[in-house]
């Protein structure tokens, strides 16, 4: 991998990235991997910031070969050892934290303490699966029949092949791969072609981890063009599960792809997802949670806050302060220690955005405030609200950048049905001090989303839930609560200690 610019190579002498010149990696690097090179840009400036070797279809089939093999050695390894294992991982994350979060914030454009943010995430989720390799387990259950004992248990599943997004380059490959790893997997990581700096990155700390304590490749990184390498591995049967974040439409295909094989998929897709501010909330407290779920990551994360319906009695002030804020946040480089919102991905997010709004105008909708890129070098555009008709079709559709669209509302039954219209059914709010109205939105007629918050924005999940969503989203869990099942096989055994051969259901065979 060739680098360029100062700050880069700052970030590659403390984590050693020079050292690669491949694509692929297991616990050694390929040297000279066949998938063409990739160019890296930073949408803090555009310029170019490295270039990587990525991975052929050659080098997919070796990263898979040595994955399996890997796993035959590491199912067997007792799962608290495991945990053991991880807790370094998690370690070396703590120590590369702030190199690694300010890597994550050049390559992707969230703001530093964002980047930071997800590093911690990472740590987070390994120290939760340190202490889950010391809970999984099944039930014991009572049988019908004399001296025998039915019972659970879970096996390590497989390889698994773990497919990201550019918005979350290195948080959502660990709430897979750590929670894999204490199960007994291996994993695959396919990072996004936007951001594979800070995959490479991560797997030199794995790999320095793993060298240390002797383990076969339990985590393993291939760059390398979805057509290529991204084909070969939702197809590979070698891999049970494929995990994958991305758009519907991706999600769609994989889903398909990996069905036709009976694999299974996990699949975080996208999110269109709406907060309720009513009469009785707490309006400094909906405020901010609006603020930063609409802003934050300039609109960027899957659980961005996209849609608002505002209580009519309150809807005009709470819009009229919104747009002063809106106006005032700062938007720089977001290494800058005083920026709230840095660059959109690339130029194609940035033309995505401008069309969305020049749709929202044809339907109907009112800019209040942004609306325009921002004039200086890099991704920037200005955070926008659109005030208008709730029938626009726009409003359907997720556009990965920082549009809010605005509407009021006066009955509790009708704003959730509007809430709930949508294809998408990630994350969900509402703001209220209001009790009937808060148990309407978490009942089984409230919310269709697989997160509902109440008093707290769209935005910002913590590790030990589940996460994930319905409908067009995927219908994966991720992360925490009982989402280590995906990872393992179950296994029903009947166990008979009895010197009796009794059938179930008190069915007789004697043929005496």
């Amino acid at each position: 991998m060739h680098t360029g610019g100062r700050v880069m190579k700052d970030f590659m002498r403390t984590l050693r990235l020079a050292e690669v010149n491949s694509g692929a990696s297991t616990r050694e690097w390929i040297a000279k991997p066949g998938g063409g090179e990739l160019a890296v840009f930073t949408p803090s400036d555009g310029s170019r910031i490295g270039t990587v070797l990525q991975a052929g279809p050659a080098d997919y089939d070796k990263v898979a070969a040595e994955a399996l093999a890997a796993f035959r050695e590491w199912r067997l390894v007792p799962a608290p050892q495991r945990g053991l294992i991880v807790r370094e991982f998690a370690n070396a994350f703590r120590e590369y934290k702030e190199p690694l979060g300010r890597l994550v914030s050049y390559e992707m454009g969230k703001i530093y303490t964002e980047g930071l943010g997800e590093v911690q995430e990472m740590i987070d989720v390994a120290d939760f699966a340190v202490g889950l390799s010391r809970t999984i387990g099944g039930p014991t259950l009572p049988s019908e029949r004399p001296g025998h004992r039915l019972m659970e248990q879970w096996h390590p599943l497989g390889p698994i092949g773990i497919v990201t997004a550019f918005n979350f380059p290195v948080a959502v490959w660990a709430w897979n791969a750590m929670l894999a790893a204490v199960c007994g997997d291996t994993c695959i990581w396919k990072p996004s072609s936007k951001t594979p700096l800070t995959a490479i990155a991560v797997q030199h700390i794995c790999n320095d981890v793993m060298k240390a304590h002797k383990l076969p490749s339990i985590f393993n990184l291939v760059v390398g063009r979805g057509a290529a390498v991204g084909e070969q591995m939702i197809m590979d049967r070698r891999l049970p599960l494929i995990s994958a974040t991305g758009s519907v439409t991706m999600g769609r295909h994989i889903g398909e792809v990996v069905a036709r094989r009976l694999g299974r998929s996990l699949l975080e897709l996208g999110g269109n997802n709406a907060v309720i501010v009513d009469a009785s909330a707490d309006l400094d407290m909906a405020f901010n949670g609006v603020l930063f779920g609409a802003v934050g990551t300039a609109g960027q994360r899957c659980t961005s806050t996209r849609r608002l319906f505002l209580h009519e009695s309150i809807a005009d002030g709470f819009l009229a302060r919104l747009v002063a804020a809106y106006k005032r946040v700062p938007i720089s480089d977001p290494l800058d220690a005083k920026t709230l919102m840095g660059p959109l991905i690339d130029e194609g997010a940035v033309n995505d955005m401008l069309k969305a709004i020049a749709q929202a105008k044809a339907q109907g909708g009112e800019v209040l405030v942004g609306g325009e890129r921002v004039a200086r070098p890099g991704s920037y555009v200005q955070p926008t609200i659109v005030r208008g008709p709730r029938d626009m079709a726009i409003v359907r559709e997720e556009t990965f950048a920082p549009i809010l669209y605005a509407f009021t509302f006066t009955d509790i039954d009708e704003v959730i049905a509007q809430h709930n219209s949508v294809d998408q059914g990630l994350s969900s709010s509402i703001f209220s001090r209001d009790f009937l109205n808060i148990e309407r939105f978490l009942g089984p007629a409230g919310s269709d989303c697989g997160i509902a918050n109440v008093n707290a924005g769209t935005s910002g999940a913590e590790i030990g839930g589940a996460f994930g969503g319905e409908k067009e989203t995927g219908g994966g869990r991720e992360s925490g609560s009982d989402s280590w099942k995906l990872y393992m096989r179950r296994q029903t055994n009947t166990i008979n200690a009895s010197r009796a051969m009794p059938l179930a259901q008190g069915v007789q065979f004697d043929l005496e």
